[in-house]
């Protein structure tokens, strides 16, 4: 009999784990390495990150001092490491401007206290239903909105005033072409030639440290005529503030409570979506709720500090995992990095030009906006691509908040569609199949044969965003691999963009472990949605019934 897990197997951090395994020098020299790899690429970004968003850059070196550290001492990741992040600008941009920097800072203590509260009641498992064009939709137009944003600072515009909406602020920007500068742009297009460069010649190497350096060096060595950190703000200063609460009384929480909940939702969601993409990339599995709840106190610490909002960093976690990280001791190392920074480089900071800046978020912003996966869905799906475009067009146009709102309820609408067209045809399918005991809508059954063992899974019912992530933590809790995998989906009437790409991870995973996928009973529809979406006949074998596969894998 299975039981639920206990509130300490829920909520134990990921580095009382690992100090529980064993934590030797060996893994210190590790984590050491990696956290010094993730600050170099953390340290521009996190400036350039408060610069997009109307805040100063000592603001975003806070937030990835202080929530960076919370979030790798707390949370339910081993390798999430935590910061400002683009996806945040756009929202915390017009938080300043609606409500001015110390209500943007109320906002972020309550959408921290928020999470730590749908961490606790263990709600962060229903973030699972944001449908797969949403997210790539809601993030192409974030990029969208962060390229807008650094036009002035690329091209070295003058305004006094530059408008937070996209289309008042192209036109704001267009009345003042005539303050055009050359020589911010040559700058700007020289830091991200060396960024494109390195990034294919020497991947490894930190580009946008070395397109930042140069732009600084440029600007110490000629004196360059271009602002910068220290022409616009002064420069930044060399230690921690002293913590403090932002002004709270009732009127204001009640005035900010939409932002806090954005805030909150948002950093929920990007910082699962960085943990699972830790997970995939290295076999292991996150504590969602633990992971929230580290979110949370770690948003609180950084609007104490005066910091920007929050979140766990797919970029820097992934950079955090390709250096070898062994555990959340890296990403502490990272926000001790960049402390060290502060207190000892930071008159440094004053000679990075504005232009070298920007030209680093608008290369985060083209890596935001996929324009391949943005076509792969367009081209093959019309209900997915409407859902896509739907939330692309209001995050960029009208509100962020609202394109993920109305993007998910599209998804559900088109779920249901789907799902009212299925019954439709064969009223005799059960739809619904009884879960497991443990919640789970998969059924293992295993046999063994000469030279090794079959394992074959059973999906039964529809297979959809909803359930993908109930399926991916069966299929990832697969130990020793066998001699082959038979996925039996006889008895799933539908699937989707979002269970293709689960088990395209799993064929990932198997592949690399040399073995291979057969795929038993699909049905026309949902094997073109497999197809369509990377399984293909190339990859893995398509048979008629699990019998066949038995067959093909022993022979």
């Amino acid at each position: 009999m299975n039981h639920p897990p206990s509130f300490a197997e829920l909520f134990t951090p990921k580095l009382v784990t690992v100090l529980r395994e064993g934590y030797r020098l060996k893994e210190l020299k590790a984590d050491a390495l990696a956290g010094l790899t993730v600050a170099i690429v953390a340290l521009p970004l996190s400036m350039a990150i408060a610069i997009g968003s109307g805040a100063k850059p000592e603001q975003g070196l806070y937030a990835a001092v202080v929530g960076g550290f919370v979030i790798s001492a707390l949370g339910g990741s081993r390798f999430q490491i935590g910061g400002p992040a683009g996806a945040f600008i756009a929202m915390v941009a017009a938080t300043i401007v609606k409500f001015g920097f110390d209500g943007f800072l109320l906002a972020t203590l309550m959408a921290g206290v928020m999470l730590v509260a749908i961490g606790y009641l263990r709600l962060g498992t229903y973030i699972k239903y944001i449908p797969h064009p949403v997210l790539v939709g809601f993030t192409a137009g974030i990029g969208v909105i962060i390229f807008s944003g650094e036009i002035r600072d690329l091209f070295g515009l003058t305004l006094t005033h530059e408008p937070s909406e996209l289309l008042p602020r192209l036109k704001a920007l267009w009345a003042a072409r005539d303050t055009f500068s050359g020589l911010a742009l040559g700058l700007s297009a020289a830091c991200l030639a060396i960024m494109l460069v390195l990034k294919k010649v020497a991947p490894r190497f930190p580009g946008m440290l070395a397109a930042v350096a140069f732009g600084a060096g440029a600007v110490w060595l000629f004196n360059l005529p271009v602002e910068t950190i220290g022409t616009r703000f002064g420069g930044i200063p060399g230690s921690l503030p002293m913590p403090s609460l932002p002004h709270i009384d009732a009127a204001r929480a009640l005035e900010v409570f939409p932002a806090a909940i954005a805030i909150a939702l948002l950093g929920g969601m990007e910082s699962l979506l960085s943990a699972v993409v830790a997970d995939g990339m290295t076999g292991r599995r996150h504590r969602s709720n633990c992971e929230l709840v580290a979110q949370g106190y770690a948003n609180i610490a950084s609007a104490l500090f005066g910091g920007l909002c929050v979140t766990g960093t797919i970029a820097r976690t992934a950079t955090n995992v390709r250096a070898h990280a062994h555990g959340p001791v890296a990403g502490m190392i990272h926000a001790i990095v960049l402390l060290g920074f502060m207190i000892v480089a930071a008159p440094l900071a004053s000679f990075v030009p504005l232009a070298a800046l920007a030209a680093v978020l608008a290369l985060v912003a083209w890596n935001m906006i996929e324009p391949d996966e943005l076509a792969h869905i367009l081209r093959h799906d019309r209900g997915e691509a409407g859902v896509l475009l739907a939330t692309f067009l209001l995050t960029v146009f009208y509100d962020l908040t609202v394109g993920i709102g109305v993007g998910v309820t599209l998804g559900a609408i088109l779920f249901m569609h789907r799902m009212a067209e299925l019954v439709e045809v064969s009223t005799r399918t059960q739809i619904v199949q009884e879960d497991r005991a443990d919640g789970t809508p998969a059924e293992r059954t295993t046999y063994l044969g000469a030279g090794g063992g079959v394992m074959i899974y059973r999906i039964a019912g529809p297979f959809f965003f909803g359930a993908a992530g109930s399926v991916a933590a069966v299929l990832d809790r697969i130990g020793a691999a066998p001699r082959a995998f038979v996925l039996d989906l006889d008895a799933v009437p539908l699937a989707d963009a979002t269970a293709a790409r689960t088990l395209e991870g799993f064929l990932k995973k198997a592949r690399s472990a040399g073995t291979p996928l057969y795929i038993s009973g699909a049905r026309p529809q949902v094997r073109h949605v497999l197809e369509t979406n990377g399984l293909t006949l190339d990859r893995v074998t398509y048979v008629d019934s699990i019998d066949e596969a038995r067959r093909l894998a022993l022979t």
